[in-house]
């Protein structure tokens, strides 16, 4: 009958254990959730190892002068170090959750003499060897051991996102610096021709072709033309240093192409399914951090139940009882404790109803770290697709512009009825039209950078 009642009594904290999921494993929370439910679905998707996410950044970034800048930064730049550390660091703590299932050993040797009333001193020591487990009967060190797990792989995916961003503002940097050279070349090259455009002003005049306004007009533009010069120049310093600091070195000017072939192949930009997402690092890191907090509730549960320690303690020792005695013995000394939480309930209350919050929170930034992904993915594709069709008008208003110039120049130079304004309308359209055309490359450019490392490009 006591047996029956004592299995009785296992079955009930079994069940009453059970229902409080003190031992349950971390699930995504998708009946609370359709977020969470779409992103458990991404997580059982198999994955596509062609698709853009798992490519690496070699695979994407072809030119050899970016790759080389690329090694240098992952090799030298300090926020990547210390997301390694920290990794190092969680990786440390794991560990030691895990060491705590084992019993902590301790050798403690201690002894002693004394003399009362000038008795003879009678030496007493004691070399123990003390042993204490812990017994995880209600998981306390099983919660703690798998938070920690969820913490390493948090630093895991903040290392990767790091990475990333690293990689793609390398890329960024590299081919904004593309782009300016590209506009100060085409800079100098048209104040060339405008340089040679006030000559032919200054000819015209003194062979009676046309009046002063007109030399006035035409050098004024070249000053316009020269005084963008310095802006662009001043623009590629400032790149060039900024390479300098995500490489962690001392400034100085790095070597760029001149080659504007960039592009990611069309089925990799067709569309991001929802998988996409389940690899880019700061969701996964979100997803981690709801996992740990889901463990540090399970923690603050796991607080209302006994702690039950097992200690032990052995060793040699000449003190028996009262008595000294030489040579001494051997001894050893077992005992269980069993400490239940009476007046602190009020207090572990608290810490759970804390915990709870705080979970909450932790599916809230999860939720809006899956929204604010898909947002990038989604600007990042628009962006690509609208660059690429506001190229086409912006090359053929290009080609419409040099015929402009062509046929103006030849009026004013055989039609005189036309003005140098119309001349210097033509040309000053013709220059902004071909700086925006470099600029929307490397918008595009640029999206397509965006759309690697929203996706968490990178590996």
């Amino acid at each position: 009958m006591k047996s029956y009642k004592i299995c009785a009594l296992g079955v009930v904290m079994a069940a009453a254990l059970s229902s409080c999921h003190i031992y349950q494993k971390y699930e995504l929370p998708a009946e609370d959730s359709a977020i969470a439910a779409d992103f458990r679905k991404a997580l059982e998707a198999p994955a596509d190892s062609a698709s853009l996410p798992y490519l690496g950044w070699e695979e994407i970034f072809k030119d050899p002068k970016l790759q080389s800048l690329i090694r240098l930064a992952l090799a030298n730049n300090t926020n990547l170090e210390n997301a390694k550390l920290n990794v190092d660091i969680a990786h440390a703590q794991l560990k030691g959750a895990k060491l705590s299932y084992f019993p902590s050993l301790a050798f403690t040797p201690n002894g002693g003499t004394a003399s009362y009333g000038g008795s003879h001193m009678n030496w007493s020591y004691t070399l123990p060897l003390a042993a204490q487990w812990e017994i995880d009967a209600f998981a306390k060190i099983l919660n703690r051991k798998r938070g920690a797990q969820m913490s390493y792989e948090m630093s895991q995916a903040y290392e990767q996102a790091t990475r990333s961003q690293i990689i793609c503002g390398v890329a960024n940097t590299y081919y904004s610096l593309v782009m300016l050279n590209q506009q100060l070349d085409l800079t100098k090259r048209t104040s060339e021709i405008w340089k040679e455009q006030v000559e032919t002003m200054e000819l015209l005049k003194n062979a009676g072709r046309t009046n002063e306004a007109a030399v006035v007009q035409s050098r004024a533009n070249l000053y316009n033309i020269m005084s963008s010069i310095p802006t662009l120049e001043t623009s590629i310093h400032q790149l060039n240093n900024t390479m300098s600091l995500l490489l962690n070195t001392y400034p100085q000017t790095w070597d760029i192409t001149s080659d504007l072939d960039f592009d990611i192949p069309k089925e990799l930009t067709a569309g991001v399914p929802v998988s996409y997402l389940a690899v880019r690092p700061d969701v996964k890191a979100a997803e981690r951090s709801l996992a740990a907090a889901y463990y540090s509730t399970n923690s603050a549960r796991a607080a209302f139940y006994p702690s039950i320690v097992v200690s032990a303690q052995g060793g040699f020792t000449n003190l028996l009882g009262s008595m000294i005695r030489n040579p001494g013995e051997w001894f050893i000394q077992l005992a269980g404790q069993l400490t239940a939480p009476i007046f602190s309930r009020g207090q572990n209350i608290a810490t759970l109803e804390a915990a709870k919050a705080q979970q909450a929170q932790a599916l809230n930034n999860f939720e809006y770290a899956v929204l604010s992904a898909s947002a990038d993915v989604s600007d990042a594709l628009v962006s690509y697709n609208k660059n690429v069709e506001r190229r086409d008008y912006l090359e053929k208003q290009v080609d419409q512009l040099e015929k402009s110039v062509e046929y103006t120049n030849e009026l004013f130079m055989y039609n005189p009825g036309t003005t140098y304004l119309e001349v210097l309308t033509a040309r000053s359209g013709l220059l902004n039209a071909q700086l925006a055309l470099i600029a929307n490359w490397h918008e595009k450019v640029a999206s397509l950078i965006s759309l690697y490392q929203s996706v968490g490009g990178g590996r």
